[in-house]
């Protein structure tokens, strides 16, 4: 029998936030992350959409991706800080640096997290003292803190990362599925959206220990058999899939619109976004990839540029999909009214294996979406 497999998912604590309260107080400035304090794009525009907040500011009620000017109404003390993208880049290298020192066979996952495959290099210490040691040489080195989370495969230890935080590591191992995994709401578990959610929610399932229990032919019925199939497994915590190291420098591709008026409404930003978005996914068919992270950016008026990326629950090719996620980007990054000259979407972190996608069934129109991109292949 091959040996269990070892694997930590590290995740930055509130990473814009954490990465500007490094930066300021190596200016001599306060610790942000101690008062209500939030991150934004323009911190003299109340128009500005919240980027992210520290602990404080989201005890008071504060969240991202509100209007500045709503969580000034919450909290008229609150501290606004700019972000710096070039500065998280920084950070978020020298963190992936101290993660490879630990294994080479390290997958970055987004700008603030990544998976490492620790198999056969622990050296017979515990895999909790090596990550508390990881977790704190950071904290150490770079001023800012991490969740570790272990277990047997990406998604135990991406689960057991979202734990309690900050300054966290917890563990989630096949024995601890029924205390710590199963007990918790079904939308808790990693790619189940609030959609499928709501569907489990109505038959009765809410937690991932009920769907773990269910029966695979009713859930069949109810997702059809591949996806039920997987909902299935990762509600046991099965997951084969491999920390996948990339050989050379991440690909990406991209395609922007420059404006030859500005653009002040959503409806037009959105005709511009798709016609980006369809360049961008047919060069990636193309070239025979899916990607993992859609990235957007705006640039004003004043050539100042606001950018925002995630990262799919799964690698996909399908224009909608990638359009759908850009689109989700836009309100973090625009307020919906303020001029803009030029919009720019990007795809990047490409896998070639096909991957399930959970969320297919929620969306009736993917054979429509899919048909739709052959067609435009074929014609270009």
């Amino acid at each position: 029998m091959e040996p269990e497999r070892i694997i930590f998912h590290i995740d930055v604590n509130s990473a814009f936030l954490s990465w500007t309260a490094v930066k300021m107080l190596r200016e001599g400035q306060d610790d942000i992350r101690l008062i209500p304090a939030v991150i934004s794009g323009d911190p003299s525009d109340r128009r500005s959409i919240i980027a992210a907040a520290s602990i404080p500011a989201k005890k008071l009620g504060i969240k991202t991706a509100q209007p500045v000017s709503m969580a000034l109404r919450t909290c008229p003390t609150l501290r606004i800080v700019r972000g710096d993208w070039d500065w998280y880049k920084q950070c978020s290298r020298a963190f992936i640096e101290i993660c490879r020192s630990y294994s080479p066979i390290l997958q970055q996952f987004s700008i603030d997290e990544c998976f490492i495959d620790m198999s056969g290099r622990l050296s017979e210490r515990a895999p909790v003292e090596v990550a508390t040691e990881l977790k704190d040489r950071i904290s150490t080195s770079l001023g800012f803190t991490v969740n570790v989370g272990i277990g047997p495969n990406k998604l135990l230890a991406k689960m057991a990362s979202d734990f309690q935080k900050p300054d966290k590591v917890h563990t989630l191992w096949h024995e601890e599925i029924p205390q710590k995994m199963w007990p918790l709401e079904v939308q808790d578990l990693l790619w189940v959206g609030k959609k499928t959610a709501d569907k489990l929610y109505s038959y009765g399932i809410r937690t991932i220990g009920a769907l773990a229990k269910a029966a695979p032919e009713m859930l069949a019925q109810l997702f059809g058999k591949t996806v039920a199939i997987q909902m299935h497994e990762y509600a046991n915590g099965r997951d084969d899939s491999p920390v996948q190291t990339e050989s050379q420098p991440a690909k990406s591709i991209s395609a922007e619109r420059t404006f030859a008026k500005d653009i002040t409404d959503s409806a037009s930003l959105d005709k511009e976004l798709f016609k980006a978005m369809v360049v961008v996914a047919h060069r990636l068919r193309m070239s025979g990839f899916h990607a993992s992270c859609v990235s957007v950016f705006v640039k004003y008026t004043d050539f100042t540029v606001a950018q925002k990326q995630c990262t799919l629950p799964t690698p996909s090719d399908v224009t909608a999909v990638l359009l759908n996620e850009a689109r989700a980007l836009i309100p973090q990054i625009w307020d919906g009214y303020t001029p803009i000259r030029q919009v720019g979407v990007g795809v990047s972190r490409f896998s070639s294996e096909n991957y399930i996608q959970l969320s297919l069934f929620e969306d009736p129109k993917m054979e429509y979406y899919c048909t739709w991109d052959k067609e435009y292949d074929a014609s270009h």
